[in-house]
Parts: structure tokens; sequence; C-alpha cells
């Protein structure tokens, strides 16, 4: 029986954590050892505490690699269970543990990509990938073009496998009361959820709302989610003059009931390594307005599930809008499609299987 670890030392909870313990997770229930190396300050710690998974709390920042003892101690944890193959997220974590898995004889070191952003072609890069790192996971295949973006002969193409983020269908296929109730059919209900950050570019919801209200269409724009532009992107609404068309919720307990509050998702994202919120919002059946960029055109169909659109182009996303705020027809055969094709592509269950004859291979 394979014996598996994974590492990742983030500190804060997120889209890679939440696959770490997602993953691992699967793989204990299927009966194989798992150990999990994490902070014992993070998220995932305390996550783990809650299962029968092996967990062991290691501090690691961006020079840990220089530090021997650090090296050393983590080779040691490998080498007392007997690892095989090892599942590395970060950077950082690739540094330390890439080392110390080499050391400890670690037959399959994975690195695992979940950033549609190209890797530099640094002198460390060309030593790990060509000394270290055995087998690549990218979650998207947008992703895997960016691994060998900077140079195409950093790692073997063919050693690069794409393995989508899964979605528990059967989780968000439970309904529930919607986090704002409907008063008025005459008003688009727009929602958007993310971290307020530069990459998420909510900046331009606010524009659009400008463009919305300046044809006259009804609508209220609704974002979740927190983030260091918040305060920023509330005095631009002010200023442009939209506050009362958007509104910034802050962090939201349960996406699920703001979701099910949306007429048109949208998700102005500048990239995206795999976006959950977008195969999320086709499960619930809403048609989903998104740019044509890194992987988002993996998830939604143009003109099938949603509209994927040139970037930043607020004139097409308001006629998109308008289309669909006077088409409840299309919306609603959009949201279906979007909900099959989610079904069929990403669910966990056809997901991990591919992930668990990955890591046994």
């Amino acid at each position: 029986m394979k014996r598996i670890c994974f590492i990742n030392s983030v500190k804060t909870w997120g889209g890679g954590e939440k696959w770490h313990f997602e993953a691992s997770t699967y793989m204990h229930k299927k009966g194989y050892d798992v150990l999990v190396i994490t902070n014992k300050k993070s998220e995932l710690y305390n996550k783990l505490k809650n299962t029968n998974i092996t967990s062991v709390g290691i501090k690691i920042n961006n020079f840990s690699f220089l530090n021997p003892f650090k090296i050393n101690t983590l080779k040691k944890i490998l080498k007392q269970h007997n690892i095989d193959t090892i599942v590395i997220n970060l950077s950082e974590d690739l540094k330390l543990g890439g080392l110390a898995s080499k050391r400890a004889g670690v037959k399959k070191i994975i690195y695992r990509r979940g950033s549609a952003i190209p890797i530099k072609n640094s002198f460390l890069n060309r030593y790990y990938f060509k000394n270290i790192v055995t087998d690549i996971i990218a979650n998207s295949e947008a992703t895997k073009r960016t691994v060998l973006e900077n140079n195409n002969k950093l790692f073997p193409i063919e050693k690069i496998k794409v393995i989508y983020n899964a979605i528990d269908c059967k989780k968000h296929s439970k309904t529930s009361p919607p986090y704002y109730q409907k008063t008025d059919n005459n008003h688009i209900r727009i929602i958007s959820l993310g971290r307020l950050e530069y990459e998420k570019n909510h900046k331009f919801l606010i524009y659009l709302s400008k463009e919305l209200k300046e044809r006259n269409i009804k609508h209220k724009i609704l974002v979740g989610g927190e983030g260091s532009l918040k305060e920023s992107l509330i005095e631009q609404s002010k200023k442009l003059k939209v506050d009362k068309e958007i509104s910034f919720l802050g962090f939201i307990d349960n996406p699920k009931e703001l979701l099910q509050s949306a007429d048109i998702f949208i998700h102005p994202s500048l990239w995206e390594g795999f976006g959950y919120v977008l195969a999320e919002a086709s499960l619930y059946k809403k048609p989903v307005i998104a740019f044509n960029t890194t992987s988002i055109p993996e998830i939604i169909v143009h003109k099938k599930s949603g509209f994927v659109v040139e970037p930043n182009n607020i004139k097409k996303v308001a006629n998109v809008i308008e289309l669909l705020a006077s088409n409840k027809k299309l919306r609603d055969d959009l949201g279906l499609y979007g909900h099959n094709f989610v079904t069929e592509n990403f669910d966990s269950s056809i997901i991990y299987k591919q992930m668990e004859d990955y890591l046994i291979s």
C-alpha cells in the first residue's frame, strides 16, 4: 500500500489548502497511509484535528531550504513514515520539501501547480525541475501551459498531468434559503464572489454598474468577499454614484445562499488556476459571465453555460446583461447546461478517482 504525504504550510485557508485537505481525506478513507505536513497555526492543521489523518506541524519560509537542520528534520519525518509519494503545493514548500524528499529516497516528488502564472526561468527553478521534481499536477490546461511558458525545456511536458479541482456536486445540490430575497422583478440581480484583491478585478463591476445605470437597466450588484481593496472600492462606487446599485457585503459565511440569490453570476477575475466559484455558480444553475482568460473557458462554455467575454470590455458585458435581463428562458437554459457540464466533468467522484490512479501509479 502506497504511503502518501501532502505538504502545505500556508496558515490561511484558500483553494490550495482546500485541495490538500480534501485530497488527503479521500486517500485516507480509501485506506492509504497518509501524512500531512503543515503549520501548527494553520487552518489546515485545525481541520485535520477532526480527522484520523496523521499531521505534523513545521514552520516553513522561503529560506528554510538553506537550513540544514530543517532539511534533516523533514527528511527524518519522511523516512520514519516510509513515504513513497509526496505532493507539494507552494514554492517555499517545494524548496525545502523537495530537498528533504530527495534525500529521504521518496520515489515520486510531485509539484502541484494551482496558479496560471508562468514559472520564472531562474537558476533555482531549473535545478529543482531537472533534479528534484519527478511529476507535476496542473489544475487546468491553462495552468499546464504556464509551466513551460518561460522555458519550454524546464520540464518534460508528458510528465505534466492535468487533474481539475473536484466539486462535491451532491453537497451543492442541497438548496438553502437565498441570502437576498428578490422583491422587485424589474431589477436584475447580479452576484459576484471573491477576495477583494487586484487580480479579482472588482473595480470592473463599479464601471459596469455605471454603464448599466446609463442604459436605464435596473440592477443590483452584490459582491461577497473581504480583502485589502474593500474601502477603496466602496469609495470608488460613491464617486461614480453607483453606491446604491452595488454593495460590498464582506465575508459571507454561506456562499451558497448568495449564489442562489442570483439572476446572473459575474466573475471579472483577470486570471484563475481553477475557478471554484465559477463551477459552483453553474451548479446552482446560474448563467455566468466571465473573461476569456487562463482556465475560464475550460469551465464556462461560451453561449451554452454563459458568456466568455474579452477582458475588461464593459460595453460587451453590458450588452450580455441587457440580453439576459430581458430573457429568463435564456438564463434558465444557460444555467441548466452549466449544471450538467460541471456535474459531468468536475464531480468529486470522477476527479478523485483520477487523482488516486495517478498518485498510486
